[in-house]
């Protein structure tokens, strides 16, 4: 198909018609309808395509690009676009991710140790086995993702959202996370031994099958059941908010890594 454009390109598509032998306003109802096909699909439009060939840089656009088992370690990523995209394997120990989209983005065994990612969007992520110890992410969120096995040892987690997470296994020892909000988490097998809580935390519907909270203050945490610490696993340490009490089954036989 020729697409013509501008003003001499309007004039030899009136020559071409007229060459053979086509009603000029027949061919002028195709061009157009070839013209807006061609806008329609995006195939002349760069602004509507991501930047998957660009370097790193701030607020670029990676949107579904594939960026995985490569080397990103210190990359300045603040304010991107990265949503869907693939980062499975690849090292974004420190990057500054501060205020960047990453909803439903793979983050396989991923590393982002160390990283800056106040106020990001991780919503929804795949990040199985991902390495998350002691990145900055007070204000993130995490909501609906997929974090079984990930490690945030030694996290600043303040006011992260963790809504609706799976988090089975996860480790959190030494993570800061006042604030968090953990409602309708899957927390099974997961670690909270050692993190650090100064106010409330909410844990409304999260399911708490042999959640470690052995030594955890949590007198200012909210949404807790007695059903849940029942399930839990805490010791003659753990702080429980008023009305609730320590099960005769505490403390529980060490966590099977496997």
């Amino acid at each position: 198909m020729q697409v013509w454009r501008g003003r001499k390109g309007r004039g030899a598509a009136l020559s071409w018609f007229a060459a053979m032998g086509r009603p000029v306003a027949a061919g002028l109802s195709g061009l157009a309808l070839a013209v807006t096909i061609l806008l329609a699909s995006g195939a002349h439009n760069p602004a509507q395509a991501a930047d998957c060939g660009n370097v790193a840089s701030p607020g670029l656009d990676w949107s579904e690009c594939s960026k995985t088992n490569i080397m990103l370690e210190g990359s300045d990523l603040q304010g991107a676009n990265l949503a869907g995209a693939h980062f499975d394997s690849t090292d974004l120990s420190n990057a500054n991710l501060t205020l960047a989209n990453l909803e439903k983005a793979t983050l396989v065994r991923a590393w982002l140790k160390n990283a800056r990612a106040e106020a990001a969007n991780f919503s929804r992520i795949e990040a199985y086995r991902a390495d998350f110890s002691n990145i900055s992410a007070n204000g993130a969120r995490f909501a609906s993702a997929e974090l079984q096995r990930a490690e945030f040892g030694g996290a600043q987690l303040t006011n992260a959202d963790f809504q609706k997470a799976e988090l089975g296994r996860a480790d959190f020892d030494k993570a800061v996370l006042t604030g968090s909000n953990f409602s309708l988490a899957n927390l099974s097998r997961a670690a909270l031994s050692g993190a650090t809580i100064k106010g409330p935390v909410a844990f409304g519907g999260a399911f708490m099958y042999l959640t470690r909270i052995e030594g955890l203050d949590l007198s200012t945490a909210t949404g807790l059941e007695q059903e849940q610490i029942n399930l839990a696993c805490g010791d003659k340490a753990t702080v429980l908010p008023a009305g609730l009490k320590s099960p005769e089954n505490w403390p529980c036989p060490p966590d099977d890594k496997d």
